[in-house]
């Protein structure tokens, strides 16, 4: 069963569930990725705070774990 990857998944789960999804993060301006207080964040805080739009990030995640 393949992972997926909703607005209220944790970044931390999303990490453990594959490292190589570090470079989507990066890409949207989170840096500090593998500080605790990011890992505790759900995917749609993070994209709030960043200013990215949340489907476009489920899109390129779900994508990844599609692969």
């Amino acid at each position: 069963m393949a992972f997926t990857v909703t607005k209220d998944t944790i970044i931390g789960d999303i990490m453990d569930a594959d490292e190589n999804t570090a470079p989507y993060f990066m890409e949207m301006g989170m840096h500090c990725l593998f500080c605790p207080a990011s890992r505790g964040e759900t995917l749609e805080e993070a994209c709030a705070v960043h200013g990215v739009p949340v489907e476009e990030m489920l899109e390129k995640l779900n994508k990844h774990f599609a692969e």
